[in-house]
Protein backbone atom coordinates (compact mmCIF):
# COMPACT_ATOMS: atom_id res chain seq x y z
CA UNK A 1 0.00 0.00 0.00
CA UNK A 2 2.84 2.26 0.91
CA UNK A 3 4.66 1.67 -2.40
CA UNK A 4 1.47 2.14 -4.40
CA UNK A 5 0.81 5.45 -2.74
CA UNK A 6 4.37 6.59 -3.32
CA UNK A 7 4.19 5.65 -6.96
CA UNK A 8 0.95 7.51 -7.39
CA UNK A 9 2.42 10.57 -5.74
CA UNK A 10 5.47 10.45 -7.96
CA UNK A 11 3.30 10.18 -11.06
CA UNK A 12 1.18 13.11 -10.00
CA UNK A 13 4.25 15.21 -9.33
CA UNK A 14 5.68 14.42 -12.74
CA UNK A 15 2.43 15.33 -14.39
CA UNK A 16 2.32 18.71 -12.62
CA UNK A 17 5.88 19.40 -13.69
CA UNK A 18 5.05 18.74 -17.32
CA UNK A 19 2.00 20.96 -17.02
CA UNK A 20 4.08 23.82 -15.60
CA UNK A 21 6.72 23.38 -18.30
CA UNK A 22 4.00 23.44 -20.92
CA UNK A 23 2.47 26.59 -19.42
CA UNK A 24 5.88 28.24 -19.26
CA UNK A 25 6.45 27.51 -22.93
CA UNK A 26 3.04 28.94 -23.81
CA UNK A 27 3.79 32.02 -21.68
CA UNK A 28 7.07 32.55 -23.44
CA UNK A 29 5.36 32.37 -26.79
CA UNK A 30 2.77 34.96 -25.75
CA UNK A 31 5.45 37.32 -24.46
CA UNK A 32 7.40 36.87 -27.69
CA UNK A 33 4.32 37.68 -29.75
CA UNK A 34 3.64 40.81 -27.66
CA UNK A 35 7.25 41.98 -28.04
CA UNK A 36 7.13 41.44 -31.79
CA UNK A 37 3.84 43.36 -31.99
CA UNK A 38 5.27 46.21 -29.88
CA UNK A 39 8.43 46.46 -31.96
CA UNK A 40 6.35 46.41 -35.12
CA UNK A 41 4.16 49.27 -33.89
CA UNK A 42 7.22 51.25 -32.77
CA UNK A 43 8.83 50.84 -36.17
CA UNK A 44 5.61 51.95 -37.87
CA UNK A 45 5.42 55.06 -35.68
CA UNK A 46 9.02 55.95 -36.47
CA UNK A 47 8.37 55.55 -40.20
CA UNK A 48 5.30 57.78 -39.98
CA UNK A 49 7.21 60.39 -37.90
CA UNK A 50 10.04 60.39 -40.44
CA UNK A 51 7.56 60.84 -43.26
CA UNK A 52 5.84 63.75 -41.50
CA UNK A 53 9.07 65.47 -40.37
CA UNK A 54 11.74 64.45 -42.87
CA UNK A 55 14.19 67.17 -41.82
CA UNK A 56 14.01 66.55 -38.07
CA UNK A 57 16.13 64.00 -36.28
CA UNK A 58 14.75 62.27 -33.22
CA UNK A 59 17.63 61.46 -30.86
CA UNK A 60 16.11 59.82 -27.80
CA UNK A 61 19.54 58.82 -26.41
CA UNK A 62 20.34 62.45 -25.63
CA UNK A 63 16.91 63.33 -24.21
CA UNK A 64 17.83 62.87 -20.56
CA UNK A 65 21.07 64.79 -20.92
CA UNK A 66 19.25 67.69 -22.58
CA UNK A 67 16.70 67.86 -19.78
CA UNK A 68 19.35 67.58 -17.07
CA UNK A 69 21.83 70.05 -18.56
CA UNK A 70 21.69 73.50 -16.90
CA UNK A 71 23.05 75.04 -20.08
CA UNK A 72 20.15 73.82 -22.22
CA UNK A 73 18.62 76.79 -24.04
CA UNK A 74 15.21 77.73 -22.65
CA UNK A 75 12.74 80.16 -24.21
CA UNK A 76 13.33 83.74 -23.09
CA UNK A 77 9.97 84.80 -21.69
CA UNK A 78 11.04 88.45 -21.63
CA UNK A 79 11.45 88.37 -25.40
CA UNK A 80 7.78 87.46 -25.92
CA UNK A 81 5.85 90.64 -26.63
CA UNK A 82 2.62 90.86 -24.69
CA UNK A 83 0.24 93.16 -26.54
CA UNK A 84 -3.24 94.29 -25.48
CA UNK A 85 -4.62 91.89 -28.08
CA UNK A 86 -2.74 88.88 -26.63
CA UNK A 87 -2.84 89.81 -22.96
CA UNK A 88 -6.54 89.07 -22.57
CA UNK A 89 -9.41 87.78 -24.67
CA UNK A 90 -11.01 90.43 -26.86
CA UNK A 91 -14.48 91.38 -25.67
CA UNK A 92 -17.23 92.26 -28.10
CA UNK A 93 -18.44 95.86 -28.22
CA UNK A 94 -21.65 94.88 -26.46
CA UNK A 95 -19.72 93.09 -23.69
CA UNK A 96 -17.62 96.20 -23.09
CA UNK A 97 -20.75 98.35 -22.97
CA UNK A 98 -22.33 95.92 -20.49
CA UNK A 99 -19.22 96.05 -18.34
CA UNK A 100 -19.04 99.86 -18.37
CA UNK A 101 -22.73 100.75 -18.05
CA UNK A 102 -24.25 102.00 -14.82
CA UNK A 103 -27.43 100.65 -13.22
CA UNK A 104 -29.54 102.67 -15.70
CA UNK A 105 -27.68 101.15 -18.68
CA UNK A 106 -25.93 104.43 -19.45
CA UNK A 107 -22.38 104.64 -20.77
CA UNK A 108 -19.99 107.49 -21.54
CA UNK A 109 -18.52 107.08 -25.03
CA UNK A 110 -15.63 108.84 -26.72
CA UNK A 111 -13.56 108.13 -29.83
CA UNK A 112 -9.79 108.17 -30.16
CA UNK A 113 -7.19 108.03 -32.92
CA UNK A 114 -3.41 107.84 -32.81
CA UNK A 115 -2.87 111.60 -33.08
CA UNK A 116 -5.00 112.28 -30.00
CA UNK A 117 -3.64 109.23 -28.14
CA UNK A 118 0.05 110.16 -28.22
CA UNK A 119 1.71 110.81 -24.83
CA UNK A 120 0.92 114.31 -23.53
CA UNK A 121 -1.78 114.70 -26.16
CA UNK A 122 -5.53 115.19 -25.75
CA UNK A 123 -6.33 111.75 -24.33
CA UNK A 124 -3.98 112.34 -21.39
CA UNK A 125 -5.68 115.68 -20.64
CA UNK A 126 -9.11 114.07 -20.99
CA UNK A 127 -8.29 111.40 -18.38
CA UNK A 128 -6.59 113.95 -16.12
CA UNK A 129 -9.74 116.08 -16.06
CA UNK A 130 -11.71 113.11 -14.71
CA UNK A 131 -9.09 112.57 -12.00
CA UNK A 132 -9.09 116.17 -10.73
CA UNK A 133 -12.75 117.01 -11.39
CA UNK A 134 -15.38 117.16 -8.67
CA UNK A 135 -17.31 113.88 -8.54
CA UNK A 136 -15.84 112.70 -11.84
CA UNK A 137 -13.29 110.11 -10.68
CA UNK A 138 -16.00 107.48 -10.15
CA UNK A 139 -17.31 108.10 -13.68
CA UNK A 140 -14.13 106.84 -15.35
CA UNK A 141 -15.26 103.22 -15.01
CA UNK A 142 -18.25 104.07 -17.20
CA UNK A 143 -16.13 105.56 -20.02
CA UNK A 144 -15.83 103.45 -23.19
CA UNK A 145 -13.07 104.57 -25.56
CA UNK A 146 -13.67 103.54 -29.16
CA UNK A 147 -10.27 103.44 -30.88
CA UNK A 148 -10.07 104.08 -34.61
CA UNK A 149 -6.66 102.49 -35.21
CA UNK A 150 -4.41 99.84 -33.56
CA UNK A 151 -1.90 102.31 -32.06
CA UNK A 152 -4.68 104.28 -30.39
CA UNK A 153 -6.02 101.01 -28.97
CA UNK A 154 -2.59 100.02 -27.65
CA UNK A 155 -2.10 103.35 -25.88
CA UNK A 156 -5.66 103.37 -24.56
CA UNK A 157 -5.22 99.88 -23.10
CA UNK A 158 -2.15 101.06 -21.20
CA UNK A 159 -4.13 103.82 -19.48
CA UNK A 160 -7.77 102.73 -19.31
CA UNK A 161 -9.87 99.60 -18.82
CA UNK A 162 -12.71 99.93 -21.35
CA UNK A 163 -11.08 100.26 -24.78
CA UNK A 164 -12.50 98.90 -28.03
CA UNK A 165 -10.81 98.80 -31.43
CA UNK A 166 -13.29 99.33 -34.23
CA UNK A 167 -12.25 98.16 -37.70
CA UNK A 168 -11.95 101.01 -40.23
CA UNK A 169 -10.25 99.30 -43.14
CA UNK A 170 -11.52 101.70 -45.80
CA UNK A 171 -9.90 104.80 -44.25
CA UNK A 172 -6.80 105.44 -42.14
CA UNK A 173 -8.03 107.48 -39.17
CA UNK A 174 -4.72 107.45 -37.26
CA UNK A 175 -3.45 110.95 -38.17
CA UNK A 176 -4.82 114.34 -37.23
CA UNK A 177 -7.98 115.00 -39.22
CA UNK A 178 -8.35 118.64 -40.17
CA UNK A 179 -11.84 120.06 -39.79
CA UNK A 180 -14.16 119.42 -42.75
CA UNK A 181 -11.63 117.48 -44.85
CA UNK A 182 -12.92 114.28 -46.53
CA UNK A 183 -11.34 112.00 -43.89
CA UNK A 184 -12.73 114.20 -41.12
CA UNK A 185 -16.22 113.83 -42.58
CA UNK A 186 -15.85 110.05 -42.80
CA UNK A 187 -14.73 109.94 -39.17
CA UNK A 188 -17.73 111.99 -38.03
CA UNK A 189 -20.20 109.80 -39.89
CA UNK A 190 -18.54 106.65 -38.57
CA UNK A 191 -19.22 108.07 -35.14
CA UNK A 192 -22.93 108.57 -35.85
CA UNK A 193 -23.16 105.01 -37.19
CA UNK A 194 -21.47 103.69 -34.04
CA UNK A 195 -23.76 105.61 -31.70
CA UNK A 196 -26.77 104.25 -33.59
CA UNK A 197 -25.52 100.76 -32.77
CA UNK A 198 -25.17 101.69 -29.09
CA UNK A 199 -28.82 102.77 -29.03
CA UNK A 200 -29.93 99.63 -30.86
CA UNK A 201 -28.22 97.51 -28.20
CA UNK A 202 -30.36 99.19 -25.56
CA UNK A 203 -27.83 101.56 -23.97
CA UNK A 204 -28.29 105.23 -23.18
CA UNK A 205 -25.15 107.24 -23.71
CA UNK A 206 -23.32 110.47 -23.13
CA UNK A 207 -21.08 111.02 -26.09
CA UNK A 208 -18.14 113.30 -25.38
CA UNK A 209 -15.30 114.44 -27.60
CA UNK A 210 -11.89 113.78 -26.07
CA UNK A 211 -11.12 117.54 -26.24
CA UNK A 212 -13.73 118.16 -23.54
CA UNK A 213 -12.53 118.56 -19.96
CA UNK A 214 -14.83 117.01 -17.34
CA UNK A 215 -14.62 119.34 -14.32
CA UNK A 216 -17.81 118.27 -12.52
CA UNK A 217 -20.25 115.38 -12.69
CA UNK A 218 -22.69 116.46 -15.45
CA UNK A 219 -25.42 113.91 -14.69
CA UNK A 220 -27.32 116.20 -12.26
CA UNK A 221 -27.49 118.81 -15.05
CA UNK A 222 -29.13 116.51 -17.61
CA UNK A 223 -32.77 117.29 -18.29
CA UNK A 224 -35.23 114.83 -16.71
CA UNK A 225 -37.17 114.71 -19.98
CA UNK A 226 -35.93 114.75 -23.55
CA UNK A 227 -34.77 111.83 -25.70
CA UNK A 228 -31.93 113.81 -27.29
CA UNK A 229 -29.94 116.48 -25.44
CA UNK A 230 -27.09 118.40 -27.06
CA UNK A 231 -24.48 120.99 -26.11
CA UNK A 232 -24.23 124.34 -27.87
CA UNK A 233 -21.58 126.56 -29.36
CA UNK A 234 -23.89 129.40 -28.42
CA UNK A 235 -26.93 129.12 -26.16
CA UNK A 236 -29.67 131.76 -26.44
CA UNK A 237 -31.53 131.03 -23.21
CA UNK A 238 -34.21 128.49 -24.16
CA UNK A 239 -33.40 124.75 -23.84
CA UNK A 240 -36.29 123.92 -26.17
CA UNK A 241 -35.16 126.25 -28.96
CA UNK A 242 -33.66 124.22 -31.82
CA UNK A 243 -32.20 127.46 -33.19
CA UNK A 244 -29.48 127.37 -30.54
CA UNK A 245 -26.09 126.89 -32.22
CA UNK A 246 -25.60 123.23 -31.50
CA UNK A 247 -22.41 121.24 -31.04
CA UNK A 248 -22.40 117.45 -31.40
CA UNK A 249 -19.29 117.05 -29.24
CA UNK A 250 -21.40 116.47 -26.13
CA UNK A 251 -24.75 114.71 -26.36
CA UNK A 252 -26.94 112.70 -24.01
CA UNK A 253 -29.34 110.29 -25.72
CA UNK A 254 -31.84 107.84 -24.26
CA UNK A 255 -32.30 104.54 -26.08
CA UNK A 256 -35.84 104.18 -27.41
CA UNK A 257 -37.60 103.76 -30.74
CA UNK A 258 -37.67 107.52 -31.36
CA UNK A 259 -33.95 108.08 -30.82
CA UNK A 260 -32.99 105.01 -32.87
CA UNK A 261 -35.17 106.09 -35.80
CA UNK A 262 -33.83 109.63 -35.61
CA UNK A 263 -30.18 108.51 -35.63
CA UNK A 264 -30.83 106.26 -38.62
CA UNK A 265 -32.43 109.16 -40.47
CA UNK A 266 -29.55 111.46 -39.50
CA UNK A 267 -26.96 108.97 -40.77
CA UNK A 268 -28.88 108.36 -44.01
CA UNK A 269 -29.15 112.12 -44.62
CA UNK A 270 -25.38 112.32 -45.18
CA UNK A 271 -26.10 111.08 -48.71
CA UNK A 272 -28.19 114.18 -49.39
CA UNK A 273 -25.43 116.49 -48.11
CA UNK A 274 -22.16 114.75 -49.05
CA UNK A 275 -19.97 117.78 -48.31
CA UNK A 276 -21.35 118.53 -44.84
CA UNK A 277 -20.38 117.01 -41.51
CA UNK A 278 -22.84 115.57 -39.02
CA UNK A 279 -23.46 118.82 -37.12
CA UNK A 280 -24.32 120.82 -40.24
CA UNK A 281 -26.57 118.02 -41.50
CA UNK A 282 -28.33 118.01 -38.12
CA UNK A 283 -29.09 121.71 -38.61
CA UNK A 284 -30.54 120.93 -42.05
CA UNK A 285 -32.83 118.12 -40.90
CA UNK A 286 -33.96 119.22 -37.41
CA UNK A 287 -36.95 121.16 -38.76
CA UNK A 288 -38.00 118.54 -41.32
CA UNK A 289 -41.52 117.09 -41.05
CA UNK A 290 -40.13 113.55 -40.67
CA UNK A 291 -38.34 114.54 -37.47
CA UNK A 292 -41.65 115.82 -36.10
CA UNK A 293 -43.32 112.56 -37.15
CA UNK A 294 -40.64 110.56 -35.35
CA UNK A 295 -41.60 112.54 -32.25
CA UNK A 296 -38.13 112.83 -30.74
CA UNK A 297 -37.94 115.30 -27.86
CA UNK A 298 -34.90 117.58 -28.09
CA UNK A 299 -33.25 119.69 -25.39
CA UNK A 300 -30.20 121.96 -25.57
CA UNK A 301 -27.68 122.58 -22.80
CA UNK A 302 -26.86 125.95 -21.28
CA UNK A 303 -23.22 126.94 -21.77
CA UNK A 304 -23.11 127.97 -18.10
CA UNK A 305 -22.89 124.24 -17.33
CA UNK A 306 -21.51 122.93 -20.62
CA UNK A 307 -19.14 125.62 -21.80
CA UNK A 308 -16.52 125.88 -24.49
CA UNK A 309 -14.19 128.24 -26.27
CA UNK A 310 -17.05 129.52 -28.45
CA UNK A 311 -18.92 130.66 -25.33
CA UNK A 312 -17.08 130.05 -22.08
CA UNK A 313 -18.99 129.25 -18.91
CA UNK A 314 -19.77 132.40 -16.96
CA UNK A 315 -19.50 130.68 -13.58
CA UNK A 316 -16.67 128.36 -12.57
CA UNK A 317 -18.75 127.39 -9.52
CA UNK A 318 -21.30 125.75 -11.83
CA UNK A 319 -19.36 124.60 -14.91
CA UNK A 320 -19.36 120.84 -15.63
CA UNK A 321 -17.45 120.61 -18.92
CA UNK A 322 -15.25 122.82 -21.08
CA UNK A 323 -14.89 122.05 -24.78
CA UNK A 324 -12.09 123.15 -27.11
CA UNK A 325 -14.66 124.07 -29.76
CA UNK A 326 -14.23 126.99 -32.17
CA UNK A 327 -10.60 125.89 -32.34
CA UNK A 328 -8.87 124.23 -35.28
CA UNK A 329 -5.54 122.49 -34.82
CA UNK A 330 -4.25 119.98 -32.30
CA UNK A 331 -1.45 122.19 -30.94
CA UNK A 332 -3.82 125.06 -30.25
CA UNK A 333 -6.27 122.76 -28.48
CA UNK A 334 -3.50 121.28 -26.34
CA UNK A 335 -2.18 124.69 -25.34
CA UNK A 336 -5.54 126.12 -24.32
CA UNK A 337 -6.88 122.97 -22.62
CA UNK A 338 -3.77 122.90 -20.45
CA UNK A 339 -4.69 126.43 -19.42
CA UNK A 340 -8.23 125.24 -18.57
CA UNK A 341 -6.82 122.60 -16.23
CA UNK A 342 -4.43 125.16 -14.72
CA UNK A 343 -7.37 127.50 -14.04
CA UNK A 344 -9.28 124.59 -12.49
CA UNK A 345 -6.41 123.60 -10.20
CA UNK A 346 -6.08 127.21 -9.01
CA UNK A 347 -9.82 127.28 -8.33
CA UNK A 348 -9.64 124.08 -6.30
CA UNK A 349 -6.81 125.52 -4.21
CA UNK A 350 -8.87 128.54 -3.12
CA UNK A 351 -10.36 128.56 0.36
CA UNK A 352 -13.29 130.83 -0.55
CA UNK A 353 -15.82 130.65 -3.44
CA UNK A 354 -15.03 132.68 -6.53
CA UNK A 355 -17.45 135.51 -7.26
CA UNK A 356 -16.33 136.44 -10.77
CA UNK A 357 -15.05 133.89 -13.26
CA UNK A 358 -12.18 134.85 -15.51
CA UNK A 359 -10.79 132.10 -17.74
CA UNK A 360 -7.34 132.18 -19.30
CA UNK A 361 -8.90 130.81 -22.49
CA UNK A 362 -9.32 131.01 -25.32
CA UNK A 363 -5.82 132.19 -26.07
CA UNK A 364 -4.23 130.45 -29.04
CA UNK A 365 -7.67 129.25 -30.12
CA UNK A 366 -8.78 132.87 -30.25
CA UNK A 367 -6.52 133.24 -33.28
CA UNK A 368 -9.10 131.27 -35.26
Amino acid sequence: MMSSSSSSSSSSSSSRSKSIDSGFVIGQKEVTRILILFLGLTASCLVLYKAAYPLQRLDVTNLNSLLASPSSPLPNLNSIEITPETAKPKLSFKEILEKASNKNRTVIVTTLNQAWAEPNSLFDLFLESFRIGQGTQRLLKHVVVVCLDPKAFKRCSELHTNCYHIETSETDFSGEKVYNTPDYLKMMWRRIELLTQVLEMGFNFIFTDADIMWLRDPFPRLYPDGDFQMACDRFFGDPLDSNNWVNGGFTYVRSNNRSIEFYKFWHKSRLDYPELHDQDVFNRIKHMPLVSEIGIQMRFFDTVYFGGFCQTSRDINLVCTMHANCCIGLEKKLHDLNLVLDDWRKYLSLSEPVQNTTWSVPMKCLED
